[in-house]
C-alpha cells in the first residue's frame, strides 16, 4: 500500500517561476484563499505569521498583512532580508524578500507594501496529497507537552503525509506559540491512536464562532507513525474516490 500511495503521489520537481503573469497569478491563489504565510528572517529563528492582502500587477506591488507576532515589523522595516512561504491545497509557494516594504494601508488595516518577487518557488508535492474529513467523521485529537500546562483538546479537519489541520473549541492562541515544537499529540485515528511529536505552523482565532484553527508538521516521525499516517490518508482517499464516482 506505501509503494502505491508512492507510486501515485510522487513528488514534483520544483518550478521557478520568473514572469509577472505567472507569479501574481499564483500568488492571487494564496490571497483569496486567505492561506497563512510564515516569514522567516534569515538571522532569526523566530517566525511570523502574515496573509497577503493585495496584490497590483500595475504597480508591480504586493502588500502584506500585519504580522503576528508584531514584534517582526521593526525586523521587516530594518531592511533584514526574510522568506515567505505559504502553502496552497498540497503546493508550496515560496519567494525571498525583493526590496525595501513600507508601512502603508489596505481596506483599513495596517499592512506592510514592496516590489511583487521577481521569482517564486512553485512545488507541487503530491506525496503531500492533503485528505479533508467529513464533519460526521471528525477524528478526536490532543495535544499535550513539557510546553503546555495542560492538555489541550480538540478536532481533527484533515491530514497529509506531512501535517494537519486542528479545530479547537473557544480562544487558545494564548496558550500556544508558532514555531514552537510540542512533544505529545496524539489523533484517534479509526484503527489506533497515533502519537508524534509536532510543530505548530498556523494558528488563527475566528471570533465569529468562537474557533481556534492550527496548522501542525509532524516532527521526526517514526517509521510506524508514517505508515499510520499513510493509511489513513490513503483511507481518505479511497473514499474520497468513490464518493466521486457516485456523484458521476
Amino acid at each position: 500500500m506505501s509503494n502505491a500511495l508512492n507510486a501515485e503521489d510522487a513528488p514534483q520537481p520544483p518550478k521557478v517561476l520568473t514572469t509577472p503573469l505567472e507569479i501574481s497569478g499564483n500568488l492571487r491563489q494564496l490571497q483569496e484563499s486567505h492561506d497563512p504565510l510564515i516569514i522567516t528572517f534569515h538571522e532569526r529563528s523566530q517566525r511570523f505569521q502574515s496573509y497577503l492582502v493585495d496584490i497590483n500587477r500595475e504597480s508591480k506591488t504586493i502588500a502584506l498583512d500585519e504580522m503576528i507576532p508584531r514584534d517582526g515589523e521593526r525586523f521587516l522595516l530594518a531592511g533584514e532580508p526574510f522568506k515567505v512561504e505559504g502553502f496552497h491545497d498540497g503546493v508550496r509557494i515560496a519567494w525571498e524578500s525583493n526590496g525595501p516594504l513600507t508601512i502603508d494601508e489596505f481596506d483599513g488595516g495596517r499592512c506592510y507594501r514592496g516590489a511583487l518577487p521577481a521569482e517564486v518557488v512553485y512545488h507541487q508535492r503530491r506525496n503531500a496529497f492533503r485528505a479533508a474529513l467529513k464533519l460526521v467523521q471528525l477524528v478526536s485529537v490532543d495535544l499535550d507537552g513539557e510546553k503546555l500546562k495542560a492538555p489541550i483538546s480538540g478536532k481533527l479537519l484533515d491530514i497529509s503525509a506531512t501535517g494537519c489541520k486542528l479545530r479547537f473549541e473557544g480562544d487558545i492562541t494564548g496558550s500556544l506559540q508558532l514555531g514552537q515544537v510540542y512533544d505529545r499529540f496524539v489523533a484517534a485515528l479509526p484503527f489506533g491512536n497515533m502519537s508524534a511529536p509536532v510543530e505548530l505552523r498556523y494558528l488563527h482565532f475566528e471570533e465569529k464562532i468562537s474557533t481556534t484553527f492550527a496548522g501542525i508538521r509532524f516532527h521526526n516521525m517514526s517509521g510506524l507513525v508514517q505508515r499510520q499516517v499513510e493509511r489513513f490518508v490513503y483511507q481518505l482517499q479511497r473514499e474520497a474516490r468513490r464518493f466521486d464516482k457516485d456523484d458521476m
